[in-house]
């Protein structure tokens, strides 16, 4: 968001120098193979990229917007490509007519990662940035399904759940019940999905 106030300037960038007052290692080249995201405050909430138009006005594109994941990927949608957006239609394979249900962003990114005989699939060609761009697309997936399960506690019969209307009729804290999200088992890594398991 910062705005430059000519365009007489230039970026130098030291790889080699490590900022004083940060740990030894934090620039260190990664060790193991395995990436990670971290997901933090309301993790339902929309993620924005806001970008200053010519004019000066400021232009917020929500993750489910067609036009989401070409600014941060410039390498990658190069060609101004559309990305995933929640009303993209499922299509039948052999006849090729549009279907009722909308295609999930995990079926989306599963078959913009798809190695396929017949073409070179540009994505997998940019390793960290293929890396980043996976983790930065599953995280996405993740918000839309925990924002669908917090909009649809009543399709999903929450109240229903037995503990809460355990708390409830305990007379426990309303400040402690609060307006919880009630993860169904379902979920993979929810307390209840955990519980199966013991």
């Amino acid at each position: 968001m910062h705005k430059l106030e000519s365009d007489n300037h230039a970026i130098v960038i030291n790889p080699h120098r490590t900022p004083a007052g940060v740990h030894i290692r934090r620039f260190n080249a990664p060790v193991v193979n395995d990436v990670a995201g971290i997901m933090f405050g309301d993790r339902t909430a929309t993620r924005q990229i806001v970008i200053r138009r010519i004019n000066n006005d400021l232009q917020f594109i929500s993750d489910t917007h067609r036009l989401y994941d070409a600014p941060p990927y410039p390498l990658i949608f190069w060609k101004g490509q559309d990305g995933y957006c929640v009303n993209i239609k499922q299509r039948d394979p052999v006849t090729g007519a549009e279907a009722n249900q909308n295609v999930s962003s995990k079926d989306f990114y599963s078959r913009c990662l798809m190695i396929r005989r017949s073409r070179d699939n540009i994505i997998l060609r940019f390793r960290e940035l293929c890396q980043q761009f996976m983790v930065d697309m599953y995280v996405k997936k993740e918000s839309e399904r925990l924002r669908y399960l917090r909009h649809n506690q009543q399709k999903l019969l929450a109240e229903k759940y037995i503990h809460l209307r355990d708390a409830i009729a305990n007379n426990a804290d309303t400040a402690e019940i609060g307006n919880s999200v009630i993860l169904p088992s379902s979920y993979i890594g929810s307390p209840r999905h955990m519980q199966e398991y013991i």
